[in-house]
């Protein structure tokens, strides 16, 4: 069982002193997902994507339809793109070379890249939080480490961080538990005082592979799935809930 695995919505409506009966532990380190959990990035990834796709010859995707992509890496995106054009009919999009349209990609996404990156209310000052109560933070995205470094500078992030881990860091990535048993390693945390919170399948999987609490947020990009379907520990209506939770249960053990 992983740490915190007693099931909980952590809301307005829910307090979670009145759900938990276990003793929960003091979190010393809480890995982040970027895209979706900290901050949106769907319009820039988007636009990135559609620059790709009309450099190829193919029609532009609504964002929505870019955005139900994100979170596997942005080779599964386009890669899911042009799967997309293959259903609506364009048989053009089947005999594509990927490693080419990556390159393409890479370049359009170059440019996009923190032009319109949002932080979601309260993450910043959540941050704040965690880090001046001595928690050590990292994050662990599938986004490829040079684009996600770019993204933590455009946002004001980058100093929080011990570690930033993107999909191309290791030789594996989310949902593989090798990327958060890194953290753990590298900073000397066990399984028990760790949580990751993310925004989709992908991250309550990885939680559950590399046994910490799988923590999670309502919002973000799970495929248009309710984040609640993939069943995490705890779902929080933000990162701002989430450094009240921590230092809550760390100021009743002190």
């Amino acid at each position: 069982m992983s740490a915190g695995s007693e099931h909980t919505t952590m809301n307005a409506m829910t307090d979670p002193r009145t759900t938990i009966a276990m003793p929960l532990p003091c979190m010393r380190l809480i890995t982040f997902d970027l895209d979706g959990t900290l901050v949106d990035t769907a319009r820039e990834i988007a636009e990135a994507a559609n620059r790709t796709l009309q450099q190829i010859g193919l029609p532009r995707r609504p964002v929505g339809d870019v955005t139900c992509l994100i979170g596997h890496g942005t080779r599964e995106l386009m890669r899911g793109l042009l799967a997309q054009a293959v259903a609506a009919g364009d048989a053009r999009a089947e005999d594509l070379d990927l490693d080419a349209i990556m390159q393409r990609f890479e370049g359009h996404y170059h440019d996009t890249t923190g032009t319109d990156s949002q932080l979601y209310p309260g993450c910043l000052e959540a941050l704040v939080r965690l880090r001046d109560a001595g928690v050590q933070l990292a994050c662990v995205t599938n986004k490829e480490h040079r684009f996600a470094v770019r993204v933590l500078q455009a946002t004001g992030l980058s100093g929080f961080f011990r570690l930033v881990i993107g999909g191309d860091s290791l030789a594996q990535k989310k949902p593989h538990a090798a990327v958060i048993q890194y953290c753990l390693d590298a900073l000397a945390v066990p399984q028990s005082q760790a949580a990751h919170l993310g925004d989709s399948s992908i991250d309550v999987e990885t939680a559950r592979r590399a046994g910490v609490a799988a923590w999670a947020v309502p919002y973000g990009y799970n495929g248009g799935q309710p984040i609640e379907t993939s069943h995490p520990d705890a779902v929080f209506p933000g990162v701002d809930a989430v450094a009240d939770h921590v230092l809550s249960v760390a100021a009743k053990a002190a």
